[in-house]
């Protein structure tokens, strides 16, 4: 067959001629051969001098080499703009096929009545483009092996020389029906037909038994078969051309291996890539997760300042109300428009009167009124955090203030000194400012006669003595004192009227603050002696059995090594409705009966004091000295999911979407409910480890033992 090519010496006297025109018309926008000129050199002319079938085989194999989607969208990007010159040329929109058209249309098309061949077909190339881009290094098969060796490699010819090699080790033999030993041997029936020849097997080998009138039989001699190898001479010229298709199918083989580990790892990092796409989907599922809990808890927030805002007459008309707990309130927060500008997780405010560590706080809302508590100090620190600023301070417990809520303007406080006060924060102001008494007196107002409009009357001394006796206060923050417990009060709890108390005299009192009375006094001793189930006594830790005397267990020690000893018997409560949940040094989890006073479920898994709780309509979260948190669930009672740290858990809080806690490290943890993902807040945080926290919507206030108060952006 002649030669294709353009630079050949025959051919037809027409076609060199027009070749020639072509090539002269197309001097002016390009220099030499085009791209797909060279291709049809290398590649295409040895295949037209092969057989019609293996050439449409390796066409088809090597088609995709070339018209890969990576080669196509780069010509037809680079070519964009000059194709778009060409429009207007009739004469070169004709002779011409863009490349990206190449890729989307079959090779059989035709301009005007001619069938395309390779010469009409051009690669439209952005030479001074090109030339400017760097060539990348090749990698993987491609920097070991070139792409024409390559393609000889997997070409169907490649296993012609193993099929010339197996036909030269074919030996011409009598029919023994090998054919139809297979197809007997499979259970298949095939026609009978007459061989010339039959096959027997002996102990050593297979023998051929020829035809019987070649056969010539000796009583008393058998003559050995001979060996089908020794029928047929190779040759050394045969024996080295076989040598040599060995060897160049042995690297033919390690190509194909060398392109198949190349596959495996394309597809492997496509599945790598897959993977990623599947856990960012997986995200913004769970995203999705939490958004549909934040517009639950907004749509309920929205139902109770609803009822809120229904009822603001009758509170209007009362001089003093008690407002209803804000613990259990759901949905976002009132908070100023610049709190969208601060960074979340951020310490964007710090409060340092404190003089010892904090070991209790409490806030009315985000930038309201803030009452915190130290050690060593009977006094708690009243702050607005709009300002950042001290407004005063309560005066009149004697002891260590342990526990607070805040609720609206109204606060009340448990001490050490085994008394609650009520406090109404309106007035701390002229209670604070006064500057009578000495830090750490008891101080005792009497009633301040003012003077009446025609300026008659006198004013009364004020009653101001260091004793016991206390007066009634009128004109002071504090409203109630309630007394009743005979030791520490350490845990506190209240909405509307009702208070329930918990002290280390190992009780719970319920309170009415209308008229300041115990109405029921809850014994833990006895819910001990008589458990609700019979194996609950095997389940308590060890140091339940010291809870009748004086309560003292070692708290482990912190991130910062310090420790001490924790004597709260009673770690936390809070009710709703009639039910009341207590954790208790005993590391049990108590629900009570507020109608009966009994407790009728005991849940037990702490091995260690339960210093903190919380709970909600379906779940109760417990934190103990045993470094966990463990949530309940309250229709099962059996433990839903605990959460385990390296330090004990002195103070947590949750709702729907996360658990915030005080581990005893000077980070604050969250652990997100919906990802199970845990983190840490540190930006310009604590250094020392916290002990409390409280937050509310995107605004947590926490205290630590740096005596330091941290404002935190969530």
């Amino acid at each position: 067959m002649p030669s294709d090519t353009p630079g050949a010496a025959g051919g037809d006297p027409k076609r060199n001629g027009r070749n020639k025109a072509d090539t002269n018309s197309n001097s002016s926008s390009r220099a030499g051969p085009s791209t797909l000129q060279l291709i049809h050199q290398a590649f295409l002319e040895p295949v037209s001098k092969m057989q019609k079938n293996d050439a449409r085989n390796i066409i088809s194999d090597f088609a995709p080499v070339i018209m890969t989607q990576k080669m196509m969208k780069t010509a037809s990007t680079l070519s964009s703009k000059q194709a778009r010159e060409r429009i207007g040329n009739s004469s070169m929109s004709q002779s011409r096929l863009g490349f990206a058209t190449l890729g989307r249309a079959p090779l059989r098309l035709g301009l005007g009545t001619r069938r395309i061949t390779s010469r009409d077909l051009e690669i439209v190339e952005a030479t001074e483009q090109l030339l400017h881009v760097d060539v990348p290094e090749p990698d993987g098969v491609a920097s070991n092996v070139s792409l024409l060796r390559g393609f000889n490699a997997t070409i169907p010819s490649a296993e012609q020389s193993k099929s010339r090699r197996r036909q030269m080790r074919s030996v011409d033999a009598p029919h023994i029906g090998l054919k139809k030993l297979g197809m007997n041997a499979r259970g298949m029936i095939m026609d009978e037909e007459d061989h010339e020849g039959q096959s027997v097997t002996s102990e050593d080998d297979v023998v051929m038994v020829p035809r019987s009138s070649d056969i010539t039989l000796r009583k008393g001699k058998r003559r050995g078969r001979e060996s089908l190898s020794t029928a047929k001479m190779l040759g050394k010229d045969e024996l080295t051309r076989q040598r040599k298709e060995i060897l160049r199918d042995k690297e033919n083989i390690h190509i194909k291996r060398s392109l198949v580990n190349n596959e495996i790892l394309e597809i492997t990092h496509k599945i790598e890539a897959l993977d990623d796409i599947r856990t960012k989907l997986e995200q913004d599922l769970i995203k999705l997760q939490e958004d549909e809990l934040e517009l639950d808890d907004e749509l309920q927030g929205v139902k109770e300042r609803l009822e809120f805002e229904q009822s603001s007459s009758t509170r209007m008309s009362q001089s003093f109300q008690i407002p209803h707990s804000s613990r259990r309130r759901k949905g976002p927060a009132f908070l100023p428009s610049e709190h969208d500008e601060l960074p979340p997780g951020v310490a964007f405010m710090t409060l340092d009167s404190h003089t010892a560590p904090l070991c209790a706080l409490d806030f009315s809302e985000p930038y309201g009124t803030l009452v915190s508590a130290s050690q060593d100090d009977s006094q708690p620190i009243v702050w607005d955090l709009l300002s950042g600023s001290e407004s005063g301070r309560l005066r009149g417990h004697t002891g260590t203030v342990k526990c607070i809520q805040v609720e609206d303007m109204v606060c009340v406080t448990g001490s050490e000194d085994s008394s609650v006060r009520l406090w109404d924060l309106r007035r701390v102001d002229a209670d604070g400012s006064d500057g009578w008494g000495d830090e750490g007196e008891i101080v005792s107002l009497s009633d301040v006669a003012e003077e009446d409009d025609g300026g008659e009357g006198g004013v009364k001394t004020n009653g101001i003595r260091n004793g016991v006796e206390k007066e009634k206060i009128e004109d002071g923050a504090c409203l109630r004192v309630l007394e009743g417990h005979t030791k520490a009060v350490t845990t506190l709890f209240f909405e509307d009227n009702c208070l329930v108390t918990g002290a280390s005299d190992k009780t719970l009192r319920q309170w009415d603050l209308s008229t300041g009375q115990c109405v029921m006094t809850m014994d833990i001793l006895w819910a001990i002696a008589h458990p609700t189930s019979s194996t609950l006594a095997n389940n308590l830790f060890a140091g339940a059995a010291g809870a009748v005397g004086t309560f003292s267990i070692p708290i482990p020690p912190r991130a910062d090594g310090s420790w001490d000893l924790y004597e709260d018997y009673v770690g936390g409560v809070q009710f709703w409705g009639y039910g009341l949940v207590s954790g208790s040094g005993d590391g049990a989890v108590r629900m009570w009966d507020m109608r009966t006073g009994q407790a009728h479920r005991t849940l037990a898994g702490h091995s260690a004091p339960v210093t903190c709780l919380q709970f909600d309509e379906i779940h109760i979260a417990s934190g103990s000295l045993d470094k966990t948190i463990r949530i309940w669930d309250v229709r099962t009672g059996g433990v839903y999911e605990t959460l385990r740290y390296d330090h004990a858990v002195t103070a947590l809080q949750f709702d729907s979407r996360k658990v915030i806690a005080a581990t005893g490290e000077n980070g604050v943890k969250i652990y997100n409910r919906t990802s199970m993902q845990h983190s840490t807040l540190l930006t310009n945080g604590h250094t020392s480890p916290v002990e409390r926290l409280r937050y509310m919507d995107r605004y947590m206030v926490t205290g630590g033992r740096d005596s330091t108060v941290k404002v935190w952006s969530l």
